[in-house]
């Protein structure tokens, strides 16, 4: 009997590494006696746009590209093209009547269902909404196809928030925590290792919330104790800590681990009271302060990443002011900053005194200034230092350097490494000798351990 012939598959990620996870689940629930995964869109019979809809210009973005590639189904081989994820759980009815192009629509949890609901649209012969509750959640015997590199990978812990902050449209869109077992998380972690993974980043939205949804008594702390235990595993790399949950104990574990990598994560989103009360956060600036200082008295060599939102309902010049302040003085080697966004369904959309844009882009521009001058100066500081580096592979401007990460840098979100002498393989962690930097990269030469 002459074999079918494999539809090629096309799938573009748009957002956070979560929603990254959520498409190679995707991706992995696709039989590959059916179908053949391809890069190349103008190849594809069915192109994929997982989406993402947190803020504005997240949502411009999905649109933006879903547009794009129906495009493909005008002047190519396209014969499906299917949005998942998070703007179709939020706006179903809305994309169903803007977006006519769009064969299938699905949610946040439907990931699993993907060849069923590509039979179903095919027999149909019209466009197809399936956007189930938000409560799906994988594990280690779930499919799953990694995109990343061979060397380092996203395993999510959690899914979903409870902590329902006043700007936030996540809970819509993902529902309520819900944590993965010890024993699942450990498992599939032992599987990347074996595959020859040698970073794992551990994501949730909220990850120092671990396992207080389950009865289990699991904590980040216990998952951390078991993960650590994989001799093979180099780097152990935490992300996304919300600060009210950063415990004296897990702060001593990153200190006493060495395969914890002594970076961490914290969106701290502002620092004034009263907005952080606003935003219905659960600390406040005098917290911030203790916590910071605690991680940086017991942590060596410690890299924080934090996050802030300026132009929040009814931000003062005063209390920019002192979020600028605490930014100068100098305590983070990373800050992304983010416009707020006016996102309907949320507590803080409602709120009198919504910041003109003007105001927002002014204060952006100031806080981004602020963070580069720090960010240069903390870079500075390593010049010949010896650094654990990720070799990556060459340059993007020339072959005749090799890039890779800092173990104080994480993918993606933080810059890179050049290395200007010495040679090594992908995937092959060197010592570096830091020898100049810029405001976000490292530049440096592989030196023979002793």
């Amino acid at each position: 009997m002459k074999a079918l012939k494999k539809e090629k598959v096309s799938l573009v990620s748009l957002g956070c590494p979560k929603n990254l996870v959520d498409a190679e689940v995707m991706l992995g629930h696709l039989p590959a006696d059916r179908f053949e995964i391809v890069t190349d869109e103008s190849q594809a019979d069915i192109i994929i746009v997982n989406t993402c809809a947190f803020i504005h210009d997240a949502k411009e973005e999905s649109i933006e590209t879903i547009l794009e590639v129906a495009d493909y189904k005008k002047e190519g081989r396209c014969r499906l093209l299917v949005v998942s994820g998070c703007l179709p759980q939020r706006y179903q009815e809305e994309l169903a009547a803007e977006l006519p192009e769009v064969d299938l629509f699905m949610g946040t949890a439907d990931a699993a269902r993907i060849v069923e609901l590509i039979e179903a649209r095919s027999a149909a012969k019209e466009p197809l909404y399936a956007v189930s509750a938000p409560d799906f959640l994988y594990d280690h015997l779930t499919p799953r196809v990694t995109s990343s590199p061979f060397y380092s990978t996203y395993v999510k812990i959690a899914e979903g928030c409870a902590n329902y902050c006043s700007y936030c449209v996540i809970p819509q869109l993902r529902g309520t925590l819900r944590s993965r077992s010890i024993d699942s998380v450990v498992s599939e972690v032992r599987r990347l290792v074996a595959s020859g993974v040698k970073e794992i980043n551990l994501i949730a939205q909220d990850i120092t919330a671990y396992g207080t949804d389950r009865d289990d008594g699991a904590r980040l702390e216990d998952l951390l104790r078991e993960l650590v235990k994989i001799e093979e595993l180099p780097w152990l790399r935490l992300l996304y800590a919300y600060p009210d949950g950063v415990s004296d104990e897990l702060i001593d574990l990153i200190a006493a681990e060495e395969k914890i990598c002594n970076y961490l994560d914290i969106p701290l989103q502002h620092f004034d009271d009263r907005i952080l009360g606003l935003m219905n956060r659960r600390i406040d600036s005098a917290g911030i302060r203790r916590l910071v200082d605690r991680m940086r008295q017991c942590i060596p060599d410690l890299t924080l990443r934090t996050s802030f939102i300026v132009g929040f309902p009814g931000e003062t010049e005063e209390e920019f002011q002192r979020l600028l302040d605490f930014v100068n003085e100098g305590h983070f080697e990373r800050v992304g900053v983010f416009r707020y966004s006016r996102e309907e369904g949320t507590a803080a959309a409602a709120m009198e005194e919504q910041v003109p844009e003007r105001t927002k882009n002014a204060r952006y521009n100031k806080l981004m200034k602020a963070q580069s001058r720090v960010s240069f100066r903390k870079n500075r500081a390593l010049k010949g230092r010896v650094e654990p580096v990720l070799v990556e592979g060459y340059s993007e401007e020339t072959e005749l350097l090799l890039r890779g990460r800092s173990i104080r840098q994480a993918p993606d979100i933080d810059g890179q490494v050049y290395i200007t002498a010495g040679y090594a393989e992908v995937g092959d962690i060197v010592s570096l000798r830091i020898t100049d930097s810029s405001e976000y990269d490292l530049i440096g030469e592989i030196v023979e351990e002793e």
